[in-house]
C-alpha cells in the first residue's frame, strides 16, 4: 500500500462549546448529508467517506465549525451519533463510542445492536475492532499523542470505520486517526486509512510500520521468554551511556512494573504481536522495552518513522473566516429536507438538480484554474 501527502491540517485546542443553536442545526444538516449518501451510494460509501480524513475535515467545515480545531472532530462525532440515531433503522447504519467517558461504554452500545448484525460477523468482532485500533494507536504507534476520542461506525453485515483522535498536552495539538475495516489486511501492519496531524513528530516509535515487521516478531519471541531474563538485559541497556538523541528514553522504563506484566505475557505465550498487543497490561512502556531488548539481542530494529501523512459553506462557530449564517444554514437544511422528501416519494429531479450544481462548480473551478496557468 501507497500513501501520498494531500494535505496539511493544523488541529489545536480551542475553547469553548458549539452553542445548542449551531449543535441542533448540524446535527440536521449532517443527517440530511448522511441520508443522501446512503440513498444514492450505499451505506458502505458512507462508511468510507467517514474513514478518509480529508472528507470528514470538509464534512465539519460544511457543517460549521471551526475548521482548524480539535474540536471538529468530538463535536462533528456528536452530531454524527445524533444524527444517526435517528436514522439507523432505516438505513441499518449505526454508532458508539465518543469522547472521554463516553469512549468506554463502546462495548456495551456495539453489543446492544448484537441482533441485528447479519452473516458470520458478530458484535464480537465490532468489539475486537474497537479494541484492537485503539490499543495499536495508544500503544503500538508512540507518537506523543494520548487517545481521547473513540468511535466505531458500522452497519449490519459487519463493515466498520474507526475515528479516533489523541492530544499531545505538552503541545496543545491533537491528531485523528482514521481506519476503513474493508482494507485492513492486518490491524498490526499498515492499518490506517490515513492519520490528520498538525505536524510531523520525530522519532516515533512505529511499530506497525511495515519496516517493523521483523521487530513484531522479535518482540513476540521475548514476550515469551522467563520475564527475569528480559529484565536483566533491560538493565544492562539501562547502564549504558546512550547519546541524547536516543528515540527511546530509558527513564521512563520502570522495570518493576514492567516485570509484573512479562509474567501475563509470558503465561499466555501470545502466537503474534498482534496477540500480545491484545493482551491487558501490555502497553507502550512494555513495548519500549522490549523493542529495546530486540534491538539488542536480534539486531533488529523498529521503524521511527512518524506514519502520518497527510471550504467553507456556513462559516465558523469562532467568526472565521466568518460568523455561522443562521438563515442561511436554515435554508440549506430545508433544501436538503425537501431534497429527501422528493427521494422518498419517487421524485429524483431534486436529487438530480443537486448532481448539476455539484458538477457545474466542478466545471468552474477547473476553468478558473486554467485561467490562472
Amino acid at each position: 500500500m501507497q500513501y501520498y501527502k494531500t494535505g496539511v491540517v493544523n488541529l489545536p485546542l480551542h475553547s469553548g462549546r458549539a452553542p445548542a443553536w449551531l449543535m441542533n442545526r448540524m446535527t440536521l444538516l449532517v443527517g440530511e448529508i448522511i441520508y443522501l449518501l446512503a440513498v444514492e451510494f450505499g451505506v458502505k460509501t458512507v462508511l468510507a467517506r467517514l474513514a478518509d480524513p480529508l472528507w470528514f475535515q470538509s464534512l465539519g467545515c460544511v457543517l460549521g465549525f471551526d475548521w482548524h480545531s480539535s474540536g471538529l472532530t468530538t463535536t462533528t462525532g456528536a452530531a454524527l451519533k445524533r444524527a444517526i440515531k435517528l436514522l439507523e433503522k432505516e438505513l441499518k447504519l449505526f454508532t458508539a463510542g465518543g469522547k472521554g467517558k463516553y469512549a468506554f461504554f463502546t462495548p456495551l452500545e456495539i453489543q446492544e445492536k448484537a441482533s441485528i448484525l447479519n452473516g458470520s460477523y458478530t458484535y464480537k468482532d465490532l468489539i475486537y475492532a474497537s479494541r484492537i485500533t485503539a490499543k495499536v494507536d495508544n500503544s503500538a504507534v508512540q507518537d506523543g499523542y494520548s487517545l481521547y476520542h473513540h468511535m466505531i461506525f458500522f452497519d449490519s453485515t459487519g463493515n466498520w470505520v474507526v475515528i479516533q483522535q489523541g492530544m499531545n498536552t505538552s503541545k496543545c495539538f491533537a491528531r485523528r486517526y482514521h481506519w476503513l475495516g474493508e482494507e485492513v489486511e492486518s490491524f498490526v501492519c499498515e492499518p490506517h486509512k490515513g492519520i490528520i496531524t498538525p505536524t510531523i513528530e520525530q522519532n516515533v516509535l512505529n511499530l506497525v510500520s511495515l519496516k517493523s515487521s521483523e521487530a513484531r516478531t522479535a518482540i513476540t519471541l521475548l514476550s515469551k521468554e522467563k520475564p527475569d531474563k528480559i529484565i536483566k538485559d533491560l538493565n544492562k541497556i539501562k547502564e549504558w551511556s546512550l547519546p541524547k538523541t536516543h528515540p527511546l528514553d530509558l527513564t521512563q522504563l520502570n522495570s518493576k512494573k514492567i516485570h509484573s506484566i512479562l509474567l501475563k505475557t509470558y503465561e499466555r505465550s501470545p502466537q503474534d504481536f498482534e496477540q500480545l498487543l491484545d493482551i491487558k497490561g501490555v502497553g507502550a512502556s512494555t513495548l519500549r522495552a522490549l523493542t529495546l531488548v530486540a534491538e539488542l539481542i536480534y539486531g533488529v530494529k523498529a521503524d521511527y518513522k512518524d506514519p502520518a501523512r497527510f471550504s467553507y459553506a456556513h462559516g465558523g462557530k469562532d467568526g472565521y473566516p466568518y460568523p455561522v449564517n443562521r438563515k442561511t444554514y436554515d435554508k440549506t437544511i430545508e433544501i436538503m429536507e425537501k431534497a429527501i422528501k422528493k427521494v422518498k416519494m419517487g421524485n429524483y429531479d431534486k436529487l438530480e438538480a443537486l448532481k448539476r450544481l455539484y458538477l457545474l462548480s466542478l466545471k468552474r473551478h477547473e476553468v478558473g484554474a486554467q485561467h490562472l496557468k
